[in-house]
């Protein structure tokens, strides 16, 4: 009777051995044979999973009879073999943190067949990295992620070169030398040359053409009528101006005269006809000193100007001509400077430059100092005038301009002659020098 129940136990048990063909399957306690009352031996415990275990369909589990304990869980990975140390994880390659948990703390469950070809059988989700997951059936599989070549495999003892591409090997490369800074690695930048590229000459055909292209396409000579009303409107306007600079009463003891030095020009940017007078008397006498000039004008650069000409004494008497050349503009601090050399037609050479500062107290208040120096190089006794310097005037005038074109002021003013000119003047009975109070206006227009 034992031996007939052992080949029956034997019959059963063979369809459910071959299912797991390869693995190793420990004995089970609840397999040992338990005796029964009246010696007779019972029916071994299955060695599958729980009865009902989901996943166990079709391995010939039979339900454990009753006198049998519960079977404990199964272990999914039993017959696999777990390298020592991993606490029965599952190796690299078994990413088990990106599954899903059925709620918030609470770890998901272990799928018992990872790493197992089951066909027919809808595919996990989401898909176990490092498994063929191709072969699994079911509607629409979602598209698995791109799997890492590296999955599972071994890389504590491989020695992967810095900043190595995945996918390509990199191993077999020569190594490559410190790049100095700013050089790229694996790039020889010692034979580019530091020196500037050559500069050649431009190409004898960009003078070969006309002066102005549009002449070729617009005939008749319209394009420089075109040119010349541009010039006229932008830079070579024609334009004029009147400035009054001196128009004053000076009192100085008891003899109180009057002088004026004004300016006025006419013409483009470039090119100016400049008319300069001044002079200076006594009330109710004729003027003392009177000169007129007339001067082209020819700008040396935005701020200074060339000046020559003429220039015509008509007092004192004998009249004199002379030519003259001078400079005149604005220089560095705002300075307006005026100098001039001057040539008589008797060939007396003489020269006198002029200086002044606007010095702006506020928009409207302006103190103007100047100064003025008179040379010559020979004594001309008949205009009473000496050799070196000859006269020398410094004032100080104090507007205040109602309008730009309009400004009223006050001022002193000292002059003085000096060497032979002052000596000259004293064998004519006249006066070297002294103080004058001033009031004048200033305009122009």
């Amino acid at each position: 009777m034992t031996r007939f129940l052992v080949l029956l136990a034997a019959s059963v048990s063979a369809p459910a051995i071959a299912q797991h063909s390869g693995h190793a399957m420990p004995a089970s306690p609840a397999a040992e044979a338990r005796p029964q009352a009246g010696g007779a031996q019972a029916a071994p415990c299955p060695q599958a999973g729980p009865a009902g275990q989901p996943g166990h369909a079709g391995h010939g589990a039979q339900a454990a009879p009753a006198q049998c304990p519960p079977a404990p869980a199964a272990n999914p990975h039993a017959g696999h073999a777990m390298p020592a140390g991993t606490g029965g994880q599952m190796p690299q390659g078994h990413d088990m943190g990106a599954m899903p948990t059925g709620r918030t703390g609470t770890p998901p469950a272990t799928d018992p067949h990872a790493g197992h070809a089951m066909p027919g059988t809808p595919p996990p989700t989401p898909p176990m990295s490092g498994h063929d997951m191709s072969r699994m059936g079911g509607a629409n599989p979602p598209s698995p992620p791109a799997a890492d070549p590296h999955a599972g495999h071994d890389m504590s003892g491989a020695q992967r070169p810095p900043a190595q591409m995945p996918g390509h090997d990199m191993g077999n490369m020569p190594a490559q030398p410190s790049a100095p800074a700013g050089q790229m690695p694996g790039h020889d930048m010692g034979a580019m040359d530091a020196a500037d590229p050559p500069v050649a000459p431009p190409s004898p055909a960009a003078l070969a053409g006309p002066a102005h292209a549009a002449d070729t396409v617009y005939p008749g000579g319209e394009m420089v009528v075109a040119r010349d009303i541009f010039l006229t409107e932008h830079g070579s306007i024609r334009s004029y101006r009147v400035l009054v600079d001196q128009l004053e009463a000076r009192i100085q003891n008891g003899r109180d005269g009057y002088a004026w030095d004004a300016q006025a020009w006419y013409g483009g940017a470039i090119n100016r006809l400049w008319l300069k007078t001044e002079g200076e008397g006594t009330f109710g006498e004729t003027p003392e000193q009177v000169e007129v000039q007339a001067l082209w004008s020819r700008a040396l650069d935005p701020w200074f100007n060339l000046q020559a000409g003429v220039r015509y004494d008509i007092r004192p008497e004998p009249n004199r001509s002379y030519l003259v050349l001078g400079i005149q503009g604005l220089a560095p601090y705002w300075f307006e400077v005026d100098g001039a050399v001057f040539v008589s037609q008797k060939g007396d050479l003489s020269a006198r430059f002029e200086g002044e500062y606007d010095l702006r107290i506020t928009q409207r208040l302006i103190l103007q100092p100047t100064a003025e120096f008179d040379l010559s190089f020979q004594d001309v006794p008949e205009l009473n005038i000496g050799s070196g310097l000859s006269t020398a005037e410094a004032g100080l005038r104090l507007r205040y301009e109602f309008v730009p074109e309009f400004a009223p002021y006050v001022g002193v003013q000292y002059e003085r002659a000096f060497g032979d000119t002052a000596r000259f003047r004293r064998l004519a009975g006249d006066d070297v020098g002294g103080w004058s109070f001033l009031m004048g206006v200033r305009t122009w227009f």
